[in-house]
């Protein structure tokens, strides 16, 4: 599969070949790694955790020219690798754990959604003198992106008439904007105990959950062998081809009969559906107990591949370039982070909820999961669920923020 990618990318980046750019992004990762068990270095992964390096070193690496902002590599990652990694994650799922974790998880998807809503209409009521006359437009595709994902970003775009120009201008937001935010909450999940102690924060059932895990974890745990590594490989990409293909079958059947749920759970989003439920299925077999062989780190691996592919997608220098843009993005995201740490004081519900509830509106399943999973392996599972119920309030969430948009423009 890889053997086929072919590169595309701008001929500026100093490397192009997709092999070339999967071996600098190891070589990173393997980088940050070693330094995390040096003596000299290991204090600074104390403060800073290695996931935020694994961010932003990529990032960079692009800003300085080295690395493409796109590749066929990293898309290849985020539709095959991506998937595969859910599984093998949610792999040891214990689901009667997570059923415990109670309904705060999908209140703050809910006021996450809030957020994105209330804020698209006063970053433009600040930012309009300084923004194109039909901006708007293009902020109703970003709001559709930012609660649901890519799909809800075109199609919002279509239902309010955005330019191709103004779609590509709403793109630098979309990434800068959120990357930083999505790093910011890879360095809080470092610190979450001391944090939710700070505000007094409910955590008992997200804390019985990884006890139990790994409870689980250390009665399984074994020396794997070659054939154990082979079936975990097989699982997890077999798992994710299936699901691949499952997902486009699924889209285009009910396209045919029901194209308005076609358009509001595209086939990306169904692939998701069906690995997350493949995952639940297989742990309650004795698939389960290839966690002791090592299942959730094969997954992690792939996890932080994702993250600096994620990564190495963004660019510093966007922010010279188009500083109306990047401002109104930073208020409107600023709105969303503020109705969410609200809300989240009401209910005394822990960083885990806040930061899996934003990431599920912001960043959808590409990296709802992956945030997760930075708070503990065995949660990854809450952010692939939320990040689909996301892609479901998008498009009817997003055309409120676009009725609001329009409404604030003055637009007829």
């Amino acid at each position: 599969m890889l053997a086929n990618i072919t590169a595309q990318t701008p001929s500026e980046s100093l490397m192009q070949d997709p092999a070339g750019i999967l071996a600098l992004l190891l070589g990173v990762l393997a980088t940050i790694f070693w330094l995390t068990q040096h003596r000299w270095t290991a204090r600074i992964f104390k403060v800073v955790p290695a996931l935020v390096f694994c961010y932003f070193v990529p990032t960079l690496l692009t800003t300085l020219g080295v690395l493409p902002t796109e590749s066929a590599l990293y898309e290849w990652i985020k539709t095959f690798v991506l998937p595969a990694s859910l599984l093998l994650l949610i792999l040891a799922l214990d689901l009667p754990g997570i059923v415990r974790l109670g309904p705060k998880a999908v209140i703050m998807l809910l006021a996450g959604t809030t957020g994105v809503v209330i804020g698209a209409p006063i970053s433009l009521l600040l930012c309009r003198h300084w923004l194109p006359e039909d901006a708007w437009r293009g902020m109703s595709a970003l709001a559709g992106s930012w609660i649901g994902g890519g799909a809800n970003f075109v199609a919002l775009g279509e239902a309010a008439g955005a330019s191709n120009s103004m779609m590509g201008l709403m793109v630098i937001p979309d990434v800068f904007v959120a990357n930083i935010w999505m790093g910011t909450l890879l360095y809080f999940s470092a610190h979450q105990h001391a944090i939710d102690r700070r505000t007094r924060a409910n955590t008992k059932a997200i804390r019985d959950l990884e006890q139990r895990m790994t409870a689980f974890q250390d009665r399984v745990t074994r020396v794997p062998a070659l054939p154990d590594l082979m079936i975990i490989l097989a699982l997890g990409f077999g798992g994710s081809w299936l699901s691949y293909k499952a997902g486009i079958l699924v889209s285009d059947g009910l396209g045919c009969r029901v194209p308005q749920i076609s358009r509001i759970i595209p086939a990306s989003t169904w692939k998701f559906i069906i690995v997350t439920t493949l995952g639940v299925l297989l742990s309650f077999t004795r698939a389960r107990n290839l966690e002791g062989a090592g299942a959730s780190k094969l997954g992690s691996v792939m996890i932080y591949l994702l993250v600096a592919c994620i990564g190495a997608g963004a660019n510093f220098t966007e922010i010279a370039r188009h500083p109306a843009v990047i401002l109104m993005g930073f208020i409107w995201m600023a709105c969303h982070i503020g109705v969410l740490l609200g809300v989240a004081r009401l209910i005394r519900a822990p960083l885990f909820f806040v930061a899996v509830g934003s990431q599920a509106n912001i960043g959808g399943a590409a990296s709802a999961p992956v945030v997760a999973s930075a708070f503990h392996p065995s949660l990854a599972a809450v952010g692939a669920l939320l990040a689909v119920a996301g892609y479901v309030l998008g498009t009817y969430a997003g055309l409120v923020c676009m009725w609001l948009l329009k409404w604030v423009a003055g637009a007829e």
